[in-house]
């Protein structure tokens, strides 16, 4: 069998699992959202924290809960980091130095999970288990709470009303994320990942030299940082190490949890607005890009160009061989698609036009599927943009889902769009201009320029991956790229809330002849052409100073 057919192959394997899973996992997650019932744990952690499970929340005491928590947690991890030598269970590493612990607290509080640091030689199992580990699932968790509370805003009428963001964040924690992963962590093990606490011990001879590793809780860890979208690797590798990822199966696993999720909770939406029809053009909107992306790179990696590749069977330069060109191409394009960040491979060895698919998978706001949560309000921006084009080009007020968008929605939906790319494209300017930041690339020239860029798109939209080019383990990439994190992921919440809170204000208006039908596959096309429009005009110029020149001087 051709390399070409097993990743076709894959995919279609992949499709069909997640097909199988949708209708469920969606009908499970609106019912959880949608229950008054309150399980005995979970009162149990509302009586600890002081909250009232039942009192409802308007947007701004909704944005406050989830700053205040988010605030709360990166102090917690931040501490956790400055004391770690002091801590049982540190395998004898010392505290984390204050830029990069600032920039670590940040990054997993923000679900970005960038990572400056070489997992197995920095962080201990306390701070790994107890810090990190439960960073990935509350994380996730509130990004899915900020998702449903804009979906109730398109759902409720004539109340600022959105929920209750500490049930919310608990009964994703408890009700999906907890169940879900234990259930992946087993697996995973069955796979042949680890799961233990030892300590660093030898395992062999390495170029003539004693090759050593820590064990870990790494199975649990991989099973919420892939399904959660979070990306952070227990060791520096990342998925591309045997001990989290050991073989094409696994592999093909870890992928099925990062798409599971976001593209479920489109069936979620639909559940919840009461129209099926609403999540299935979202759904086939996120898809049309996903598969595109992933054909796209296939052949892009797959490509032969010389003897080496001819040989090689592909581009097989930064990826391991125990998943190829396919299963590399299929990982990096759902981690870069998503808000994920882990990878099996090297995505600076990828061919320059490669390495451009996964930043502008980045770019497009990862909205296919997309994050945990973020994914889902972050694409129905786009619907709310996509409606208001459309009301342009037809001279009528533009409504989605019944209600109607005016000046105050599309500014909202237009401060949301605006950020990332503000402060993408802003630090990297600084960056390529300032001496020192340049000092940090391994290469020169385009390739040494998107480097830069891709740290940037990365941080800026909470993805977490690496080109594994630069060295970002400086004070001037650690405290920029954190700002660039808290700023990419908190700042767009604020618009989002805001955005449902005026929505749910609003009385419904009544469906006409003239109502742009945005369940049809139609207005579906019109979301894409809007996603790809937008993002081109704005990192067009960008892309073509960094992966668009090196794929064409290739």
């Amino acid at each position: 069998m051709s390399s070409q057919i097993a990743g076709v192959l894959q995919l279609l394997a992949l499709i069909s699992a997640l097909a199988l899973a949708h209708r469920p996992l969606g009908d499970y997650m609106a019912e959880v959202y949608s229950s008054g019932k309150h399980y005995r744990p979970e009162r149990w952690v509302y009586r600890v924290i002081g909250a009232d499970p039942a009192a409802e929340m308007r947007w701004p005491a909704y944005l406050r809960a989830v700053l205040a928590f988010s605030v709360v947690s990166v102090l917690f991890l931040y501490l956790m980091q400055r004391v770690q030598g002091s801590l049982p269970g540190s395998l004898g590493f010392s505290s984390i130095d204050p830029d990069q612990a600032f920039n670590t607290a940040v990054s997993f509080v923000a679900n970005t999970n960038w990572q400056s640091y070489y997992g197995e030689q920095a962080m201990g199992h306390v701070v790994q288990t107890g810090g990190l580990a439960v960073q990935n699932f509350v994380s996730a968790a509130a990004g899915m709470a900020v998702a449903v509370a804009l979906v109730r805003g398109f759902s409720r009428s004539r109340t600022g009303e959105l929920g209750n963001f500490w049930t919310d964040l608990v009964r994703g924690t408890v009700r999906i994320l907890l169940p879900i992963s234990v259930i992946g962590a087993v697996v995973l093990v069955a796979c042949g990942a680890i799961q233990n606490f030892s300590g660093i011990h030898q395992v062999g001879q390495f170029m003539g030299g004693t090759q050593e590793w820590n064990g870990g809780a790494v199975a649990s860890q991989e099973a919420i940082k892939e399904l959660g979208t979070n990306g952070g690797g227990y060791f520096n590798a990342n998925s591309a190490h045997p001990f989290e990822n050991p073989n094409p199966l696994s592999n093909l696993f870890e992928i099925f949890l990062i798409l599971l999720i976001p593209f479920a909770l489109t069936r979620t939406f639909g559940r919840m607005v009461g129209s099926s029809k609403q999540g299935y053009a979202i759904l086939g909107a996120m898809a049309v890009i996903w598969v595109g992306f992933t054909v796209l790179m296939m052949w892009t990696e797959f490509a032969h160009r010389g003897p080496a590749f001819e040989m090689a069977g592909g581009a097989m330069e930064g990826k391991e061989t125990r998943f190829g060109v396919a299963g590399s191409s299929l990982f990096a394009v759902a981690t870069t698609l998503t808000s994920t960040g882990a990878v099996n491979s090297f995505h600076s060895s990828y061919t320059g036009f490669g390495g451009g698919i996964t930043m502008l998978g980045m770019q497009l706001g990862e909205i296919a599927p997309g994050g945990v949560g973020s994914g889902l309000y972050g694409m129905l921006i786009m619907a709310v943009i996509a409606v208001f084009v459309a009301g342009l080009m037809v001279g009528r007020t533009p409504e989605y889902l019944g209600k109607k968008i005016g000046t105050r929605q599309i500014k909202l939906a237009a401060c949301y769009l605006l950020v990332t790319p503000a402060l993408v494209l802003g630090f990297t300017a600084v960056a390529v201009a300032l001496p020192t930041p340049a000092e940090s690339m391994t290469n020169t020239g385009a390739h040494g320029f998107s480097e830069i860029l891709y740290a940037y798109t990365s941080g800026a939209n909470n993805n977490g991956s690496a080109f594994a080019g630069l060295d970002a383990d400086t004070p001037w990439f650690n405290t920029t790229i954190g700002i660039a994190m808290a700023l990419g992921r908190f700042l767009p919440m604020v618009f989002v809330l805001a955005l449902a809170g005026s929505l749910a204000e609003q009385q419904p208006v009544p469906t006409t002849a003239g109502t742009l039908r945005t369940d049809k596959p139609l207005y579906a096309g019109l979301l894409v052409g809007t996603v790809v429009t937008v993002t081109g005009l704005t990192y067009f110029p960008a892309l073509a100073l960094g992966p668009l020149a090196e794929g064409l001087a290739s």
